[in-house]
């Protein structure tokens, strides 16, 4: 399962997985208890593999944020709880990207980002190299 398929509903807390596209909308299914929903087109809908985080210098895709965090806790879960105090999560996120905007990047989005790497964590869902370089890398392999 990679990013794309993956999504964060607005006003409903966790992540879900996409089964199939509706004429309305979409089913989802929570990864967090596995709970089908159907989504209409109009709940604010957003797509792993299409959020960025603003740093001081260009936006980061969330997929390498997230492996920052894989790679500084060894492909484990979090040392830290998305409930942990404030100052708590600002000091570990800046540990994980040290440039990130903090006028832009909230104490909120820094939550979300550590309850779903969790989340992620807890379904195998480790990947986080970019789609589109899969798709090149088998179509160069395919070639020789």
């Amino acid at each position: 399962m990679t990013l794309d398929k993956i999504l964060a509903i607005g006003g409903k807390p966790g992540l879900y997985k996409m089964l199939t596209q509706t004429r309305s909308g979409f089913v989802g299914e929570s990864l967090v208890d596995g709970k089908r929903v159907a989504v209409s087109i109009r709940n604010n809908v957003s797509i792993l593999s299409e959020i960025a985080i603003y740093t001081l210098e260009e936006e980061l895709p969330l997929r390498e944020v997230f492996q920052k965090i894989k790679d500084k806790e060894n492909g484990g879960k979090t040392s830290i709880s998305h409930k942990d105090e404030k100052i708590k999560l600002e000091e570990y996120f800046f540990e994980i990207l040290p440039n990130y905007d903090e006028d832009r990047v909230y104490p909120s989005d820094i939550k979300k980002i550590v309850q779903w790497y969790n989340i992620l964590h807890d379904n195998d869902v480790t990947d986080f190299s970019d789609s589109d370089d899969e798709d090149s890398a088998k179509a160069s392999s395919e070639e020789e």
